[in-house]
């Protein structure tokens, strides 16, 4: 992979192996907004022992949730930044990505949680810097609803915050929109240099641009279309070129898996799931989400294109497709890399069993792909599997 910088010198840049991350189910319900039975447990017990097994299986990631209040189908929660830190006590190399949502948290606080964290772990802390969608959840806890594009802009500042105050020599000082600092010194700062790492979610052109001017890693949701996941991505890397951030940002995709010893099979499992779905709780669902994504100026907010059935899953998880045997999940996994997908947010019906078995039919295949040079070229890859996104 080539790059060119400024001076118009060129540079390869060897392209890393994927990432695998999952859905920490620190609350109930599952990823599924589903009355379907389910041998996924939101305790810390149960948790503690899918990160065992998810870091034996080959993630390198596990992303905690956060809410802090019930509905839709995930009436109980457990806290995200101290649930991180219990697991990340129990595990040697999964790195956690604690959630953490602007408005509730002050930017104060949560540097030096994560910065303790880091040093508790050994460096295995990251973020998740969540915008929100949850309006009631706001209401309720009498913080500010802001629109969109400013849930957006206090995000970014926050973010600046965060690693102003990481990487501060001696103090840090900023005047902003929505914090203030004067010579602030965090002792000790993170001992991951320059930081943690920094986590978002989006797919409007406020998530798009606050990525390509601060963040780490761009989460998205499912797509409908090969051209959809293109478009998201070219946008995104063309602002970041454009804010000097060059390969600075990489990609995530939220991915609902299921895997089956024949597609008949887990499509079946998909179609079990979504007949059983809690129409009540989805509606619900869909009227908080379709409120929080409207508003984005180009019309492209999370959720904005979604239909009852795609929101039986939280990220529009179905929409990837990783519904199949594990031939075929590998293949779309690739096809994803070669679009420039670094990272896959995985979630499952019955999360232990079904992690295993991730690592043990479908990672071997794509580690094997990654070998032969696949996940490179988007037309070999599109060739292979892009009809199942036509």
């Amino acid at each position: 992979m080539t790059q060119v910088d400024k001076n118009g010198t060129e540079s390869t840049i060897e392209r890393q192996g994927l990432q695998f991350g999952y859905w920490v189910p620190n609350v109930s319900g599952g990823l599924v907004v589903s009355k379907i039975p389910q041998r996924t447990d939101w305790t810390p017990e149960y948790n503690v022992k899918l990160a065992q097994i998810a870091e034996e299986a080959g993630y390198s990631h596990a992303l905690t949730q956060i809410r802090f209040m019930g509905g839709y189908g995930a009436e109980y929660q457990h806290e995200s930044v101290t649930f991180s830190q219990h697991l990340l006590a129990h595990t040697k190399k999964l790195k956690v990505i604690a959630a953490i949502l602007p408005g509730p948290w002050n930017p104060t606080l949560a540097a030096k949680q994560i910065a303790s964290i880091d040093h508790y772990s050994g460096g295995r802390i990251a973020v998740n810097v969540v915008s929100g969608w949850f309006k009631t959840e706001f209401t309720a806890i009498n913080q500010p609803w802001l629109e969109h594009a400013e849930r957006y802009r206090r995000s970014e500042e926050f973010i600046k915050v965060l690693r102003g105050i990481w990487t501060a020599p001696e103090s840090f000082t900023f005047h902003g929109n929505f914090y203030q600092y004067n010579q602030y010194p965090l002792r000790p700062q993170p001992l991951q240099k320059p930081g943690p790492e920094i986590f978002q979610g989006g797919n409007s052109a406020d998530a798009r641009g606050m990525a390509a001017r601060v963040s780490d890693l761009l989460l998205l949701n499912g797509q409908k279309t090969i051209a959809d996941f293109q478009e998201l991505i070219e946008d995104t890397k063309r602002r970041a070129i454009e804010e000097g951030r060059e390969g600075a940002v990489r990609f995530g995709v939220n991915a609902f898996v299921i895997v089956r010893d024949t597609e008949e099979e887990a499509l079946a499992v998909w179609r079990d799931i979504v007949g059983q779905a809690d129409t009540e709780a989805v509606a619900g669902f869909q009227k908080e989400v379709k409120q929080a994504g409207a508003s984005a100026g180009d019309g492209k907010g999370m959720w904005a294109k979604s239909g009852i059935e795609d929101l039986v899953q939280y990220n529009d998880g179905f929409k990837s497709k990783l519904i199949g045997t594990p031939r075929q999940v590998a293949d779309r996994i690739l096809l994803f890399r070669s679009l420039g997908i670094d990272f896959v947010l995985t979630a499952f019906l019955h999360f232990q069993e079904e992690v295993e078995q991730f690592g043990k039919q479908v990672l071997p295949l794509v580690r094997e792909g990654e070998r032969e040079g696949r996940g490179l070229d988007a037309e070999h890859e599109i060739s292979i599997s892009g009809h199942i996104y036509a």
